[in-house]
């Protein structure tokens, strides 16, 4: 993560050179094992197991996000790599890549946030109604994952009008038409962390209500024992999307440059949630995981439908 290319390339240059070696192939690290995994998490949720969308629609959120996971290390992340290495920034290497960048690196991080958001919302509603809403519907939801995108790249619109030659002949990644940093900074913490973090807290205790309730009820189990795996890989990943995302965007927005070493190792943390996904859905999400076998075995996918699962669409539906 970054505030201003030009002013963290002078700090970068107090920074130790072994630590700043190590976190550039740690980034590079991220990066391509990033890609492999979320590439695998894509596929494997485009499998003929996961296609019923109507059943689980929430496996919409769950495959962009993946797409989106990959946008994130392709940023920022890269260039932790690419400048202490080669002595160059990406995002700087010309005023078209400083500008797409620049608008990628927080257009990215704001849409999988709110995806989160939409999943905990979607996750809530399956456990605690009765009938599907209007959220829970796949047309909707796609309409939902539309308008995040639209939204945020109308929010972050202007990044494209930043980025100028500086009186050095050095590219800038501010505007010379409006300051954007650090206010923008400010304008992030909020939509990628603030209100997120929010939204995310109060959904996810009424799902941990709800999945800590459904083991005692008997009447109504089978109608909702199909959401409790996905519900927990969930509550798993958005828990964690929290714990490691807020430290490092909260530093770039008020400290940054003040301590390099920190801040880079808690960019870190930050990118290396984006690879988190397809290890955790691999434990805690058993479907996901037997499909992850017949990939490696090349068997054909799985599509049978477990009898409880059948009963709960039937019995969902009649109501």
């Amino acid at each position: 993560m970054s505030t201003n290319i030009t002013t963290i390339a002078k700090a970068a240059r107090n920074v130790p050179s072994t630590e700043v070696v190590v976190v550039a192939y740690f980034s590079l690290f991220l990066v391509i094992i990033g890609t492999t995994f979320n590439s695998l998490t894509f596929l494997i949720f485009c499998r003929q197991r996961f296609r019923d969308t109507r059943t689980r629609p929430v496996l919409h959120y769950m495959r962009v996000i993946a797409i989106f996971d990959i946008l994130m290390l392709y940023g920022w992340n890269l260039d932790h790599y690419v400048y202490p290495i080669y002595g160059f920034y990406l995002q700087t290497l010309t005023l078209g890549s400083c500008k797409f960048l620049s608008f990628l690196n927080y257009f990215a991080a704001q849409s999988s946030a709110w995806l989160r958001v939409f999943i905990c919302l979607d996750r809530y509603l399956s456990l605690s109604r009765l009938h599907r809403t209007w959220f829970s519907d796949s047309k909707h939801i796609l309409m939902i994952i539309t308008g995040i995108m639209v939204f945020f790249t109308l929010l972050n619109f202007q990044l494209f009008f930043a980025c100028y030659y500086d009186s050095n002949g050095y590219i800038s990644s501010n505007s010379n038409i409006i300051v954007l940093y650090p206010t923008w900074d400010y304008v992030n913490l909020t939509f990628y962390n603030f209100l997120p973090f929010i939204l995310m807290v109060t959904l996810n205790s009424g799902v941990i209500y709800h999945l800590i309730n459904l083991r005692r009820t008997t009447t109504l189990q089978n109608s909702r024992i199909q959401h409790r795996a996905i519900s927990i890989t969930l509550v798993i990943t958005t828990f964690l999307f929290l714990m490691m995302t807020v430290p490092p965007t909260v530093g770039f927005a008020f400290f940054c440059c003040n301590n390099m070493i920190v801040l880079r190792s808690l960019d870190c943390i930050l990118y290396s949630y984006h690879i988190l996904s397809f290890p955790l859905y691999m434990i805690t999400f058993d479907e996901f995981r037997q499909e992850f076998i017949a990939i490696i075995l090349c068997k054909k996918a799985g599509g049978r439908v477990d009898p409880m699962a059948s009963t709960a669409v039937q019995t969902i539906n009649t109501k």
